[in-house]
């Protein structure tokens, strides 16, 4: 999929419009990580992903096609630096936020398996003599919305 625009002008206000959607998306999942519900930060994934994606393929395409743009009014590109700006802003804050969450996650998974084997004790000893005792095997589920 990728926009289509009769003229330079047409193509920077999609590129616009494209750019605020997808900030205030992420922004919103932003919100959520930082607020502690991550679960939240789902809600719009499938949108996100696919706004992410036309994004990308635009972004390209206008790299490798600058004349797409040339002829749009100086305000128009103008507005769509600023977004863009925004848009990077708010990239950078969803990266810390996530980095974030998943140091949370892999710490809370880290003292979840050290108290599990903490409760299964250690073992007495080594040779024919040694007592050890036969714990059951626990086994850790993880849930992925969680």
């Amino acid at each position: 999929m990728a926009l289509d625009a009769p003229d330079a002008a047409g193509r920077v206000l999609q590129l616009i419009t494209l750019t605020e959607r997808l900030t205030a998306l992420i922004t919103e999942q932003v919100q959520a990580f930082e607020a502690r519900r991550p679960h939240e930060a789902a809600l719009n994934a499938e949108e996100t992903g696919r706004l992410a994606n036309l994004y990308r393929h635009e972004s390209l395409r206008v790299q490798s096609r600058p004349d797409l743009l040339a002829g749009a009014p100086f305000e128009l590109r103008k507005r769509l630096i600023v977004s863009t700006r925004a848009f990077d802003a708010v990239l950078a804050r969803h990266g810390r936020a996530v980095e974030a969450a998943k140091i949370i996650t892999e710490g809370l998974v880290r003292a979840i398996a050290e108290e599990i084997a903490r409760q299964r004790g250690a073992v007495a000893g080594y040779g024919p003599k040694a007592k050890q005792a036969m714990r059951p095997a626990t086994s850790l589920t993880l849930n992925r919305r969680a």
